[in-house]
């Protein structure tokens, strides 16, 4: 129909008064959001570099349905809990820069990226990563025959493909290898499996909270041709799924603490799998709330069903009711002594040994930041060497002039490594945040071999996730990464001159054999060359990660850098989806059948925040 002049001219007007009024309330919404970022967000999320909440660049890379999640269901549910159902609708367009059903996440791989044949035939192979570590010692070295990957052929290394996660700001999952096949989850929620080979996409599953451990693959007991995937999510939820269809086989709740989680890898053996128990109560959850009650532990399951067959806590009492603050809220204790990595197994002697982080709360107890050891049948507590004492640590204490209760809060965070000695002898090395590097002994209850300070040590600071060993050295990587402004309050920014190396240590004495300066940030803005990543080695070549998203390999015989690639740049997703690579931590390198693949991105402590694991090879593309 066609209208006359005048008409037009008034339909026009309409509509731009409309168009008006769309931008006045977006206005008004945008400011809401401002204010309650800043009311009840800004002081979490800004200081990131303390608090371990994603900063507001990682929060930028997800979807708003993803935080409203967050807020409603999920680790942020106690802060929703202050806010009206339509406040957090405001908040999560706001920290997002996105509306409500305006991005909609390709979570699952667009047909272009599936592979030709989803259902192929599965088998575990001889040069399998699986787990934390190739091997239950968690020593994360990979031998000649399963790498593939020799020290000459590492100086041409090519990128072959990147996989993108969609609506992540972190790429926190270190890849398992099985098969030819990937299995690696991802903070939007999904479980992939992917082909090792071209990065094509088999199946996905999604679990009820992010996940960010290492899948185990193992075959069920009884079952020759059922292979399950094993992992944990941020709600202590332990999971199995079918690893060739990706099918769920069982889910169980293993603890009730409502901030407790899973962050280490499970371990699997003789048909149980071992799940580690981590602490959420370390972070500020605000003055009223009464601290605490959670403890760190190890949960056995029946592989077949799920079942419990034992659990252990790390600290035996119960948590009671202690002291009062000065605004009358109740303490409790004792608490904490979270394992935060993967349990070791002694296959010779039928017992796990897992490292504990610092006490929450008074009073401190014998097993916090020391290595303990459970019977594998039983899950009784053997023997406990403490290699730090007193550290009672929660970050609603910091800067509070908590006195004695403030603690170095330097847990062991990474696995033990269990080596046999050329002398017939076997150690287990252990890295911590204090920077020391110890060998105690496991067929003496843990007797305290050889100490040798590697770094200065912190908070964040020491060696974070993990080392490595041939056998003959450990590998220990240096965090203490700093910020240059840890004492007030606001944006929180790495220090480009603190933190990094690599050092190289003879297992048996615990002697110095080279150290490896740190990476050099330059112009690079929110640069940090701190290496708090795990650690990884093969015959020749050590690969470490850094916080400026700088991945290397270093020669073992002298640690000079053979190889560098920077993954802190955009890269084309195999599945269609847009990726950009940022900071590494956590997780570490992974290799297998003469390929390397790696996770980047990590926006918390300062990092810059990414969503791809790239996948290395000497044929590249």
């Amino acid at each position: 129909m066609k209208l006359a002049n005048g008409s037009n001219q008034r339909w026009i007007a309409l509509l731009i008064i409309i168009a008006c009024l769309g931008l006045r309330a977006s206005a008004a919404q945008t400011n809401e959001g401002a204010a309650i970022y800043k009311r009840q967000c800004s002081l979490c999320h800004d200081n990131s570099a303390m608090t371990r909440a994603p900063a507001p660049a990682a929060l930028k890379m997800m979807a708003p349905e993803a935080v409203l999640r967050a807020l409603e269901t999920g680790r942020m549910k106690d802060q929703g809990a202050l806010l009206t159902a339509a406040q957090k609708r405001t908040i999560a367009e706001f920290v997002t820069g996105k509306q409500f059903g305006q991005e909609k996440q390709a979570q699952t791989t667009a047909p272009a990226g599936l592979c030709p044949a989803t259902k192929a035939a599965f088998a575990m192979a001889a040069n399998d990563w699986n787990g934390w570590s190739p091997n239950s010692d968690n020593a994360r070295f990979q031998p000649a025959d399963r790498a593939q990957l020799s020290a000459d052929q590492v100086p041409r290394l090519k990128l072959k493909w990147a996989f993108a996660f969609p609506g992540a700001p972190m790429s926190w999952g270190q890849a398992t290898i099985v098969g030819g096949r990937i299995f690696v989850p991802s903070y939007n929620r999904l479980v992939y499996s992917l082909d090792a080979s071209t990065g094509c996409q088999y199946w996905t599953f999604e679990a009820d909270i992010p996940a960010r451990n290492s899948i185990m693959v193992a075959q069920l007991p009884g079952e020759p041709k059922k292979f399950a995937a094993f992992f944990g999510d941020q709600k202590a939820n332990a999971y199995a799924i079918d690893a060739v269809t990706g099918q769920l086989l069982w889910k169980v709740h293993i603890d009730s603490h409502p901030r407790s989680k899973i962050v280490g890898s499970p371990a699997y053996f003789d048909g149980r799998v071992f799940f580690p128990l981590t602490g959420g109560e370390e972070v500020g959850l605000g003055d009223k709330y009464e601290c605490c009650t959670s403890r760190g532990g190890i949960v056995a399951l029946d592989a077949a069903t799920g079942k419990q067959i034992w659990k252990t806590y790390s600290i035996a009492e119960e948590p009671h009711p202690t002291t009062k603050t000065a605004a009358g809220v109740q303490n409790w204790g004792p608490s904490g002594a979270s394992i935060w990595s993967s349990p070791t197994v002694d296959v010779k002697k039928k017992v796990l040994y897992a490292g504990t982080g610092d006490n929450f709360s008074q009073p401190d107890t014998k097993t916090s930041d020391a290595v303990l050891a459970f019977d594998i049948e039983t899950g009784k507590l053997l023997w406990s060497t403490q290699i730090t004492e007193h550290d009672v640590f929660n970050i609603v204490c910091a800067g509070e002039g908590c006195g004695e209760h403030l603690g170095p809060d330097v847990d062991i965070g990474a696995s033990p490594i269990l080596i046999n000695l050329p002398n017939g002898k076997r150690e287990l090395l252990i890295s911590q945040k204090s920077g020391m590097a110890t060998a105690i002994d496991p067929d003496q209850e843990g007797k305290i071999l050889w100490q040798t300070k590697v770094a200065r040590g912190g908070r964040l600071g020491g060696i974070q996730w993990g080392s490595a060993s041939d056998g003959q050295n450990m590998y220990a990587a240096v965090s203490d990464i700093a910020h240059t402004s840890m004492a007030g309050i606001g944006h929180m920014v790495a220090d480009p001159k603190a933190g990094g190396g690599l050092v190289a240590l003879k297992a048996d004495t615990g002697e110095k054999v080279w150290t490896a300066p740190p990476g050099v940030c330059g112009d690079r803005p929110s640069c940090s060359p701190a290496q708090s990543a795990a650690i990884s080695v093969i015959p020749g070549v050590v690969f470490s990660g850094a916080v400026d998203g700088r991945l290397r390999g270093y020669s073992t015989i002298d640690g000079k850098v053979i190889w560098e690639f920077d993954t802190a740049q955009e890269f084309a997703g195999v599945n269609g989806v847009k990726g950009k690579g940022g900071a590494m931590d956590g997780a570490g390198p992974t290799i297998s059948g003469g390929m390397l693949f790696v996770g980047s991105g990590y926006g918390i402590w300062g990092g810059q925040p990414g969503n791809v694991l790239l996948a290395f090879s000497v044929d590249g593309k």
